[in-house]
């Protein structure tokens, strides 16, 4: 036996602890201070801004990677440059991961993904949101092969979670190639201005490829993302409140596609009246407005979370509560192309019907559409397939489904914005509601075209049926006597309306026909 005195359990404890002080500090102060420098807080301080304090629970603190070459064998730091874990968010449970930059620049390596593969797993066992706190550099070139393989068991377990827990992608610092395409199957992207950027190839391949120059914000950085591209759902000047806004998010959200949107005491009458109404929106089918004034005035308090404020604005997509249980909302904004529908604004709010119907979030539709948009470019763009997207978000939602005519309803966009005959279970409609084939100007154009032609004056000839037209199909009660509308309602009494209808269909069970699974256009 070795004569070396064998150390005690009280040096032990000690040696662990400073071991486990090493490991929360990080690699070095100086390397803290560049993060810093950055604007950017480390992967410690950013979870301990995302948790309930006090309450996170680290997993594998004291792994590390074993790949040799390129110098690896002696740089073999704990973490691996990934903290991973859970915790609670306002009392419920989270899991997350965060990228350390200090450790490897956040690049992912064998031991890395395979701590990131266990905490996915964990979270969809246990049946929890995941919020990944990403500031990585992408795969870990001197690992190859195997940190491609990584990014491959992230990118199915992002698939397998889908629609069954939430999940949150937070972009902190600079995400390339594999690194941007896990946030892209999540549920929400949240990006900070400057400091995060997500593309597949950055600035100095897109030079030497096509010999443009371009910056990193300005190929991937956070306004491109959430007003251009519209891969990013949120946007804000700094980690601190973009955290905070991923709490508030999570508030919103249940735990899992088992669960509902925890319910909160409203102290918002819900028999409110809201008169001002009647004076929002103009009676004039071609005046602009802002529909989010309407939403505040029917929500709890006027509170509400946009998800894409600033991406495909004609379409407003909305978290909010009714009489304290969380809807989303899909309304139509005539102050952005007067409300219509196009490419962008299709595939924005049949994502979100999607993610409202697989986590049990009931549907409120507000209708102020002239129809789709026209166009060369539209329909060269495939408007059709985008279209067919929300129409098919629609028809295949469980969940309850109300839809709010306001104003007018044309063509095939009425048809497309849950209207009855697609499934909405009810559907309501203001006094100035007009639902039509089309407006009644170019009805009159089509239907009379040749009385107008052949009349002596044809304009007056024009102006007289197109006031019949009006009058025949296109008066506020047409739909409602042919069942169509459930009621037509007074505009100050729409929040009643709809909390009882939201209250009344809150037991709502629907069956889908039995299949794998749908095969909706792409």
């Amino acid at each position: 036996m070795s004569g070396l005195p064998k150390a005690g359990a009280a040096d032990r404890l000690t040696e662990f602890k400073e071991l486990r002080e090493r490991i929360r500090r990080g690699p070095s102060e100086e390397s803290t201070k560049a993060q810093h420098a950055k604007g950017k807080l480390t992967a410690r301080e950013r979870i301990d801004l995302l948790l309930d304090e006090g309450s996170f629970h680290e997993i594998e603190p004291l792994r590390r990677h074993r790949a040799t070459g390129f110098g690896l064998e002696s740089r073999r730091p704990h973490t691996d440059g990934v903290v991973t874990g859970w915790g609670t968010v306002n009392g419920s449970t989270v899991f997350t991961y965060a990228h350390d930059f200090r450790i490897f620049g956040g690049a992912l390596g064998e031991a890395h993904a395979q701590k990131i593969h266990k905490v996915m797993d964990m979270a969809l066992a246990a049946g929890a949101p995941l919020v990944s706190l990403n500031d990585g550099a992408g795969a870990r070139i001197q690992e190859g092969v195997i940190a491609l393989a990584g990014y491959g068991g992230i990118f199915q377990r992002n698939s397998l979670a889908s629609g069954v827990i939430p999940q949150i992608s937070v972009m902190l610092g600079p995400c390339a190639g594999g690194a941007a395409y896990s946030p892209a199957l999540t549920d929400f992207v949240f990006m900070v201005r400057e400091t995060s950027q997500m593309f597949i190839t950055g600035p100095d391949v897109v030079h030497a490829v096509t010999g443009e120059r371009i910056t990193q914000n300005g190929l991937g950085g956070a306004d491109v993302h959430s007003a251009v591209s519209g891969v990013a759902h949120f946007a804000y000047d700094d980690e601190q409140t973009c955290i905070e806004e991923v709490r508030y998010l999570l508030s919103l959200l249940p735990q899992n596609n088992h669960a509902t949107s925890p319910a909160i005491p409203c102290d918002d009458p819900i028999d409110r009246l809201s008169p001002e109404l009647l004076e929002l929106v103009p009676a004039d089918a071609n005046q602009p407005y802002d529909m989010r004034k309407v939403i505040e005035a029917v929500v709890d308090h006027g509170e509400y979370l946009e998800v894409h404020e600033r991406w495909a604005m004609n379409v407003l997509c909305v978290l909010a509560r009714v009489d304290g249980h969380v809807i989303g909302i899909i309304a139509n904004q005539p102050q952005s192309l007067a409300g219509v529908l196009d490419i962008d604004a299709s595939d924005k709010a049949a994502r979100f019907v999607q993610m409202c119907d697989a986590f049990n979030i009931p549907l409120v539709t507000l209708l102020d559409v002239p129809g789709f948009l026209p166009g060369v470019d539209q329909e060269h763009h495939g408007i059709i397939r985008h279209g067919a997207k929300l129409l098919y978000a629609y028809c295949a939602a469980t969940v309850p489904r109300i839809q709010l005519i306001l104003r007018k309803a044309y063509g095939g966009a009425y048809i497309v914005m849950d209207s009855r005959s697609i499934g909405a279970d009810l559907s309501f409609a203001w006094p100035s509601n007009e639902i039509a084939v089309m407006g009644a100007e170019g009805a009159a154009n089509v239907v009379f075209r040749r009385d107008i032609q052949n009349a002596e004056d044809p304009e007056a000839m024009r102006a007289q049926r197109i006031k019949e037209y009006q009058s025949e199909l296109m008066h506020p009660y047409y739909a409602a006597e042919r069942g169509l509308v459930d009621d037509v309602i007074d505009p100050a009494e729409t929040r009643s309306v709809l909390a009882a209808s939201l209250a009344m269909l809150r037991t709502k069970h629907a069956d889908l026909p039995n299949r794998k699974h749908g095969n909706p256009p792409m």
